[in-house]
């Protein structure tokens, strides 16, 4: 289950209270032929509330939903979503069907991991590897000219539905898409995930991506290696220095999940790195301290994110940090990792907390200590970086030494 993007309560107001009940009746359709006539009617109130930018009432139903009924959540995020990231346009009396899309590289380094605008030469060789290796023939394609960082992403559905409906546009009538003027900082981190984003037409109900021609699923595979072979030599030129691995272009916000999922692997990873070269020791001098964060305290447990500080074994001066934060279905216990495996009658998959263990080994930290209390999603004041827990369980600014830091301060 996704979690909701805010927390505050709102009142929900009359298409609010409508957006939940046809998520309610969604969830509860005893057909197909129901379950799609509930369906049309929320795409239908979406497509006003993201039209006239009401993205309180979306986020109002969102989070009533989220506490009362988690699968009718569940049915309202992915139709907010979807109606977001698509859209039906007209031109010269035909349809067409556009999907924003988001291609996901993952990067890491000991230096900045750059973010920003790109040379229209590098968006057009780009757009052409696209065509090559991941769409379809007829598909139409129009790219952002600019390398986006987390930071720099549209925050709302509604403003995903401006940007899809602009870039839709401009890849019907083969026009340019300007750059963000003054786009926003990016916090450096040693690991992290850039994006590409572009928009794809096709005439409604022909296929947009290589793999729905071929109805082969195991091309999508394919197209994977095919685009990391074409496309990496291009965007290393943009990620000087870093890193890289190139994940599937796919629709925005599973392609958001998939990025924000796989980097947590590399940012363990080239935390380490950087500890152990900086300050000159091995992995063994370093202890790591896990510590499970939540929004709001809950009853079940439910853990939203893991933060992972690493300090000295002979000190208690958290160095750095790293954020695992969870998505879908993952969850702080171990339990019911272990009981689905044994229902399907298989070995049981790690949990969140035991792949983090085995990442750190892996890494040679040897000494982990993890605190089995929930936390608070608490903050610095001052510069508004996550705290990490340190050996004793207090909670933390993270802290190079200044004679040890050779780059940027990282958080």
């Amino acid at each position: 289950m996704r979690r909701p993007l805010k927390n505050s309560p709102r009142k929900l107001s009359a298409d609010g209270q409508r957006l939940t009940m046809l998520a309610q009746a969604i969830i509860q359709a005893s057909s197909r032929v129901e379950e799609r006539q509930w369906e049309k009617q929320m795409e239908t109130l979406l497509h006003k509330l993201l039209r006239t930018r009401h993205q309180e009432t979306i986020d109002a139903a969102l989070d009533h939903l989220f506490k009362q009924t988690p699968l009718a959540y569940d049915a309202l995020t992915e139709a907010a979503e979807a109606a977001s990231e698509s859209c039906m346009i007209e031109k010269d009396g035909v349809q067409h069907d556009a999907l924003l899309i988001a291609v996901p590289i993952l990067a890491w380094t000991r230096f900045a991991i750059a973010s920003g605008s790109i040379p229209a030469e590098m968006v057009t060789t780009l757009s052409a590897h696209l065509h090559a290796h991941i769409l379809s023939a007829n598909a139409q394609l129009a790219m952002a000219p600019m390398l986006f960082s987390i930071d720099q992403l549209p925050r709302t559905h509604s403003d995903i539905f401006v940007l899809t409906q602009q870039m839709a546009q401009a890849a019907l009538n083969h026009t340019l898409i300007k750059t963000t003027a003054q786009p926003a900082e990016t916090a450096p981190f040693l690991a992290d995930t850039r994006y590409l984003l572009a928009a794809v037409t096709v005439k409604s109900g022909e296929p947009m991506f290589c793999w729905q021609v071929t109805a082969d699923l195991a091309d999508r595979d394919a197209a994977l290696a095919n685009w990391n072979t074409q496309a990496m030599p291009n965007i290393a030129r943009l990620l000087p220095g870093c890193g890289i691995e190139l994940l599937l272009p796919e629709a925005y916000f599973v392609a958001c999940r998939e990025g924000d999922k796989q980097i947590r692997p590399a940012s363990i990873r080239a935390a380490v790195h950087y500890l152990t070269h900086t300050l000159d020791v091995e992995p063994a001098a370093l202890q790591a301290i896990v510590g499970g964060f939540a929004e709001e305290s809950n009853e079940d447990g439910r853990v939203d994110e893991y933060r992972i500080g690493f300090a000295p074994v002979t000190q208690s001066e958290v160095l750095y940090g790293v954020i695992w934060p969870l998505y879908g279905d993952e969850e702080g216990d171990e339990s019911p990792y272990r009981s689905e495996a044994m229902e399907e009658g298989e070995a049981p998959r790690k949990s969140p907390i035991e792949e983090i263990h085995a990442l750190l080994e892996e890494c040679g930290i040897i000494r982990i200590k993890r605190h089995t209390e929930q936390f608070a999603m608490e903050f610095c004041d001052d510069c508004g970086a996550p705290l990490f827990p340190d050996p004793e369980a207090e909670l933390v600014h993270a802290e190079m030494p200044e004679a040890a830091t050779t780059t940027e301060h990282l958080h």
